[in-house]
């Protein structure tokens, strides 16, 4: 079964797409590997090296059950990794899956079908707490969240901790904080320890040890569509992708070894919908 990661934070801007498209093609080099694309603007989709034009199905597609995720994902720029491609059809994807009620499950279970395909999910999801969001935390084992080390880092993660704490008491029970993520960080200032040491306080031993540099290489590398394993597995920004994927790869050897394989919560189904509005 394969291990699913959602990666998350409802502010934009963080490093949240160059994190999923560098830790999928890392953790492929090893692993079968699906990169899901869940932002309209399909920017894990083009950066990971994954053909958008021609698309005759997308995300959205799989979202409103309209195709599966064997029929719909391709290939990209890194052997073993896979990618769910998106496109702008997914802007009306939100209305559609919440008129639904099991709507919050459609990514989960279209996941389910192909888990023994892959022994890794990364989702990328859009900077929202819509129901796209929701049904990445839902199909999730674990959230990994990047934070940018400058001064509004902090602003409104108590909305998302209050989001990934709804999904908890509804239909994802044994959703966990797997990893954050210190991205686009200059230590050589001291805003950027002076956040880096807010998030460790906050945070403690969720946050990883390895920090994302601040480094060119790695905006350059999406605009050429490729990740930074490929552009220049040299540059300090593709170290420290290289690096936090082997320590997740190694968290979840530990994980898998003490809990079962099966997930509590799974076939829940109309009793849980509509959860999320609950004191929103």
């Amino acid at each position: 079964m394969a291990w699913t990661w959602a990666v998350v934070n409802q502010k934009g801007g963080v490093g949240k797409t160059t994190t999923a498209i560098n830790l999928a093609a890392y953790l492929a080099r090893s692993h079968r590997v699906l990169l899901v694309d869940t932002d309209p603007q399909g920017n894990a989709t083009s950066g990971a090296g994954a053909e958008r034009r021609g698309l005759v199905r997308d995300t959205c597609s799989v979202l409103t059950g309209d195709a599966t995720i064997a029929e719909t994902r391709v290939p990209c720029a890194v052997p073993g990794l896979d990618v769910l491609p998106a496109t702008i059809n997914l802007v009306g994807a939100e209305l559609l899956i919440s008129q639904r009620d099991d709507g919050e499950f459609q990514l989960r279970k279209a996941i389910a079908d192909v888990a023994d395909a892959y022994d890794f999910v990364l989702i990328d999801s859009p900077p929202s707490r819509g129901a796209i969001t929701i049904n990445a935390l839902v199909a999730a084992d674990e959230v990994i969240i990047p934070m940018q080390c400058e001064y509004f880092a902090l602003e409104g993660i108590a909305h998302l901790l209050d989001l990934i704490g709804k999904v908890r008491e509804g239909p994802n029970p044994d959703l966990e904080i797997g990893r954050v993520l210190l991205t686009m960080c200059d230590d050589r200032t001291n805003l950027a320890q002076l956040v880096a040491n807010d998030v460790r306080s906050f945070f403690g031993d969720q946050v990883s040890p390895f920090v994302v540099p601040r480094n060119v290489k790695l905006p350059e590398a999406s605009s050429f569509g490729k990740p930074i394993s490929l552009y220049d597995p040299r540059s300090k920004g593709a170290r420290a992708y290289e690096s936090i994927s082997r320590e997740l790869i190694e968290h979840v050897q530990r994980k898998t070894a003490r809990v079962p394989e099966t997930r509590s919560g799974e076939g829940v189904g109309r009793t849980a919908s509509r959860w999320w509005r609950r004191g929103s």
